[in-house]
């Protein structure tokens, strides 16, 4: 849905916590708890208060990230592809998260699926109420609001809606040369 403000909503995929609270132990022995959620992925997160969730500690952020998912993957968690650092969000916002995505590579936004198991979690730890607003905030302070109905509870299972902005940084003409037998794709 395009609002007037040009922002825009999207209803995203059914959401839902499988595991709340799993522990899993790092290399350096030290133990991580976190939720286990499918939001069009499948997330470990993993409240982290005390670490500083900005720009400046992208390097040390994807490195814990990816030691949390490489232990939830051996211990028991073998789908778990995506790790979201969660803690508290600046002025406006609820909470501020670092997402490791597969392959080594960051989300720059609050991320739309782990945004979508982040109100899974809340919406079963009834910490936030059906039709109430979370602002999830990114690593670079870009915003997300949320928003959730159940659509089984006995499930845990979730409708999000994720409201956020884009913005256009480029345009390119595709050119389809008749020559080339590929052009039309692989048929």
């Amino acid at each position: 849905e395009l609002h007037a403000d040009g922002s825009v909503s999207i209803a995203n995929v059914p959401s839902r916590r499988t595991v709340r609270r799993a522990a899993v132990r790092l290399g350096d022995g030290s133990e991580v708890i976190g939720d286990v959620a499918w939001g069009g992925n499948w997330f470990f997160l993993v409240e982290c208060p005390d670490l500083t969730l900005d720009a400046k500690h992208i390097e040390p952020l994807a490195a814990l990230a990816g030691r949390i998912r490489e232990a939830a993957n051996a211990q028991g968690f073998p789908e778990v592809d995506h790790v979201e650092l969660f803690g508290p969000g600046d002025a406006g916002a609820d909470a501020r998260n670092f997402v490791l995505c597969p392959g080594g590579a960051y989300d720059r936004s609050p991320c739309g699926t782990g945004t979508s198991a982040k109100l899974a979690c809340l919406a079963a730890d009834e910490k936030l109420a059906e039709g109430e607003e979370w602002v999830q905030e990114s690593v670079i302070g870009s915003r997300f609001r949320a928003r959730y109905r159940w659509l089984d509870r006995a499930r845990g299972e979730i409708a999000p809606v994720i409201t956020g902005e884009a913005h256009v940084t480029a345009e390119s003409v595709l050119r389809l040369d008749p020559r080339d037998p590929f052009c039309w794709g692989i048929r």
